[in-house]
């Protein structure tokens, strides 16, 4: 049964001519004579520039000018260029000498109490935690902070 079927290389393998001496010489030369034809006349293609940015039809090289930057928007300098606090504030002293300016503006003490925040989840606070001083606002924002017990003296992870 695997005799039935051939395969077509050894079909083909079988087929080749054998070629004489003379006969690769004449394929050789017709093959260079070909190449020589095809390379006789000038290359259309020789001063063609490669590149992405190809002139258009009515423009020249020279009248498209440089490469072109990249626009940048005012976010990128202000990034690039920003200042620190310390900076800002002696560019306002050499800016404005005389008072009013951000060195001279004070403001009188607070008539009203300071308010107290809860430091798991920031909430005004009523309690305070007495080994470590943490506010907190809540049972539950306490046990929210892992905080021992008041019965241990050890120090608290608020």
């Amino acid at each position: 049964m695997a005799s039935a079927r051939e395969s077509g290389r050894l079909k083909d393998a079988n087929q080749k001519r054998i070629l004489d001496e003379a006969a690769r010489r004449r394929r050789m030369r017709k093959a260079l004579e070909a190449l020589e034809q095809d390379n006789f006349h000038d290359d259309p293609h020789a001063d063609l520039v490669m590149s992405k940015k190809v002139p258009k039809f009515q423009e020249t090289l020279e009248s498209r000018g440089g490469r072109r930057k990249k626009a940048r928007s005012a976010e990128y300098y202000k990034q690039r260029f920003r200042k620190t606090f310390a900076q800002l504030v002696e560019e306002d002293q050499n800016y404005n000498p005389d008072p009013p300016n951000y060195m001279s503006a004070q403001a009188p003490p607070s008539k009203v109490p300071e308010r107290h925040f809860c430091a798991v989840c920031g909430f005004t606070s009523n309690y305070k935690c007495i080994p470590c001083g943490a506010r907190y606002c809540s049972v539950e924002a306490l046990r929210r902070a892992d905080h021992p017990p008041k019965e241990s003296y050890r120090m608290c992870k608020i």
